[in-house]
């Protein structure tokens, strides 16, 4: 899968856990500003590798928190931290979910 693939995925496609994205790629893929997506960094939202937001790299479940991130932000009007929690929350629950199933099984 080349970046321009990953780039043009559809919601709910499985992602490519080895690829790295530049600030340029996930704010593409997003439809995000950079200032936007520097202010999710500051927050905790997603996490980048490197010194500086030009040598910054992101996985590619960057998008998913992102884009989640987005929606929780225009949907229910919170702030960056907000989203960050939020998204740790649900993250959190989902793990908990799973767990729970293998148990029952």
């Amino acid at each position: 899968m080349t970046k321009n693939d990953l780039l043009s995925l559809i919601i709910g496609e499985v992602l490519d856990d080895g690829m790295e994205l530049t600030l340029a790629d996930l704010c593409k893929a997003c439809q995000l500003p950079a200032e936007r997506v520097i202010e999710f960094v500051e927050q905790g939202v997603v996490e980048a590798q490197g010194n500086s937001p030009s040598h910054w790299r992101f996985q590619s479940v960057s998008i998913r928190r992102l884009r989640c991130a987005r929606h929780l932000q225009h949907d229910l009007g919170i702030n960056a931290a907000g989203a960050a929690l939020a998204l740790d929350l649900l993250e959190e629950v989902q793990r908990l979910r799973q767990k729970l199933r293998r148990f029952e099984q």
